[in-house]
């Protein structure tokens, strides 16, 4: 055993008392309200983004093709102009480009169309995008498939670099390639590209073959982006995107979720996307103001917000 001098026992409870007093690289930092765009998708572009401002929303997550179909008639300046009169910032964008991480026949064209969208959505000032899991096919998958994703995944993440971006991943429950969390963290260590990381989206994490456990194999800051739902009280087997609802409103621990979250790490966007048609196809401001009242009391009781 190593005997300390009598200098440095005086000196230990100095040493313990400035390392407490030193705060973390996240301390200080909260996560933060986010609606997607896919909650509203029936509104369109702007007046989902005008019904969300009113609401007290501050940030947002852009939806492609929301954003494709504003620029049919209008101009990229003409979008930035409605987040910055609106007091919105864009903190990511949803690309949804299928058939990028598994090897297929379409998958040249799959990079084509999300090298367009990154440079749409770098022309929004978003430097922050993200690409579901689903696949171009329904062959089945064999274990070659996932040697050779981690350079598929390589070569999209070349494709954001091109523009300054950082690319995410999101699993998905339904996906017959990557659909679960511990998966997905194989494939993006593996790959190892400065502009890839893993997201989180709650419901595909907890309605999913996923348990709660996989959260402890997160590096700290390995998660870059979280979807923020819960799910309903039915069988898993009878769930689908259909059954996702507001933070509070279903079964989901989140509370526990965020605490692990914020315990490794996280301290970004809580993007709010529902797809039922009472939301999508709701008042923006009315839709808001719910997710908002709701989604903010399971903040504070995770104290992440």
């Amino acid at each position: 055993m190593t005997k300390l001098s009598r200098r440095e026992i005086l000196l230990t409870p100095v040493a313990l008392a400035a390392a407490s007093a030193v705060p973390s690289a996240a301390a200080g930092k909260k996560m933060t309200l986010c609606m997607h765009q896919a909650t509203n998708i029936g509104a369109g572009y702007r007046k989902s983004l005008e019904g969300w401002a009113r609401a007290g929303i501050k940030y947002v997550e852009i939806v492609n093709t929301l954003l494709e179909e504003f620029l049919k008639t209008d101009t990229m300046q003409a979008a930035r102009r409605i987040l910055d009169d609106l007091g919105l910032t864009p903190v990511h964008g949803a690309a949804n480009v299928s058939g990028l991480w598994e090897t297929n026949p379409n998958r040249a064209a799959s990079l084509e169309t999300l090298k367009k969208r990154c440079e749409m959505f770098a022309g929004l000032g978003i430097d922050k995008v993200y690409s579901p899991t689903g696949t171009a096919s329904q062959r089945a998958i064999t274990p070659d498939d996932y040697k050779s994703a981690v350079d598929n995944i390589r070569e999209a993440g070349d494709v954001a670099k091109q523009f300054k971006q950082s690319l995410h991943i999101e699993f998905l429950r339904s996906s017959i390639f990557i659909a679960t969390l511990p998966t997905l963290l194989k494939l993006t260590r593996a790959a190892a590209h400065p502009n890839i990381a893993p997201m989180l989206d709650c419901y595909h994490f907890w309605s999913g073959n996923n348990k709660f456990e996989d959260l402890d194999m997160l590096q700290h800051g390995e998660i870059a982006h979280v979807h923020f739902q819960d799910v309903a009280d039915i069988p898993r087997e009878l769930l689908g995107n259909s059954n996702r609802l507001i933070p509070g409103d279903g079964i989901s621990p989140l509370t526990r979720i965020l605490g692990k979250l914020k315990e490794k790490g996280y301290a970004g966007p809580l993007s709010v996307e529902l797809f039922l048609p009472q939301f999508q196809q709701g008042d923006p401001y009315e839709v808001a103001r719910e997710i908002r009242e709701k989604a903010e009391v399971v903040m504070r009781r995770a104290r992440v917000g």
